[in-house]
């Protein structure tokens, strides 16, 4: 079995989840079920889809998994551009968590090239 904890991808994926978590309060109301919504599944399934990976026993599939991953960081990174352009929360909370999603991409898709070499 694999400990995807041990990983810096699900690891950074979680701190992503909880800065995602801090901003949904300053979202408006009526986006609870839209953009909030979508914004902490996107979140969530960034180290879900890791740790899912992980079990899986072929490095293909668990490459897939990653992928998925990915697909959801880029999901993300658009919400925040739009939570951003709409001026729903502090920026610099927004800029931190940019940061963050685009280092996020760069070890995932480092990640899978390591799988799939």
């Amino acid at each position: 079995m694999k400990d995807f904890k041990k990983l810096l991808i699900w690891q950074l994926g979680m701190e992503i989840v909880d800065k995602v978590y801090d901003v949904m309060p300053s979202l408006p109301s009526d986006e609870r079920y839209g953009m909030r919504s979508q914004m902490t599944r996107c979140a969530v399934s960034i180290p879900g889809n890791i740790a899912e990976g992980s079990a899986k026993s072929s490095q293909k599939d668990y490459s897939r998994y990653c992928e998925i991953a990915l697909g959801s960081a880029f999901e993300l990174e658009t919400y925040l551009l739009v939570v951003d352009r709409r001026k729903w929360a502090a920026e610099e909370k927004i800029s931190e968590l940019l940061v963050l999603i685009n280092n996020e991409q760069k070890m995932i898709t480092s990640f899978i090239d390591k799988l799939t070499g």
